[in-house]
């Protein structure tokens, strides 16, 4: 049974979406003191975080980026804000996906099942069992560990950032489309907004680039991406 943390300050919807969960066969935990949520969720250490934007004390942002910092388990933003802004920060500050309110339930549960598939289940598990270093050239991935090594200086991967740069190394002599990277990255794509997929390449440019490799992922207009391999001599 997968634990869930649902950290929302409207006591009704968090009640309704509990409820929602738990038929599915989700432990649902609700934060208790909003001041203190890091605390809770080390205590609980939940499988899952649906977490709102707007909160006491602080926002959600915030207490994502506290997350962040102790474990990696996927964070999916549910929000009254629905702008495009909000959204590309929710991504920035370590969240997984986004979910604007008023939702429909099928859509949280849909969306909840894929992150779980995609951190605990068949594709995780194919991905990391496998202790085999991904390497190419100089560049290394450490799928057990997610870490990306570039000249002995090391950097810490989500799961989605692991995806998405194993999916370009394993295909670094074309180009690879942006279809083929969200359905990849998410099972459910119909639900995925196609900036989220920028966000998130955006994210693994800038980790390449603090390890050395500036300009390391191209955008192909109208097409996708590709790994520039400059290292390689290409």
């Amino acid at each position: 049974m997968y634990k869930i943390l649902l950290i929302e300050d409207d006591n009704k919807i968090a009640e309704i979406l509990a409820s929602h969960l738990k038929k599915y066969g989700y432990e649902v935990y609700l934060i208790q003191h909003f001041d203190a949520i890091k605390k809770e969720f080390l205590s609980i250490e939940p499988d899952l975080v649906l977490l709102d934007i707007n909160l006491p004390y602080f926002d959600g942002f915030y207490w994502c980026r506290q997350i962040r910092t102790v474990s990696k388990v996927p964070i999916i933003f549910i929000s009254a804000r629905t702008d495009d802004m909000n959204q590309v920060m929710a991504i920035e500050n370590g969240g997984d996906d986004y979910i604007t309110k008023p939702f429909h339930l099928d859509i949280v549960v849909a969306k909840l099942k894929s992150a779980i598939r995609r951190a605990y289940g068949e594709y995780a598990l194919s991905s990391h069992k496998d202790s085999a270093i991904i390497e190419l050239g100089q560049l290394f991935i450490y799928p057990q560990k997610l870490e990306v090594e570039w000249k002995d200086t090391r950097l810490t991967l989500s799961h989605k950032e692991f995806q998405l740069l194993s999916l370009l190394i394993n295909n670094h002599h074309r180009v690879v489309s942006r279809d083929e990277l969200l359905e990849a990255l998410w099972d459910e794509v119909e639900f995925v907004d196609d900036n989220t997929l920028t966000v998130n390449v955006n994210r693994v440019r800038k980790k390449l680039a603090d390890l050395g490799l500036e300009d390391a992922i191209k955008t192909v207009r109208g097409q996708g991406y590709r790994l520039h391999t400059y290292w390689l001599g290409d």
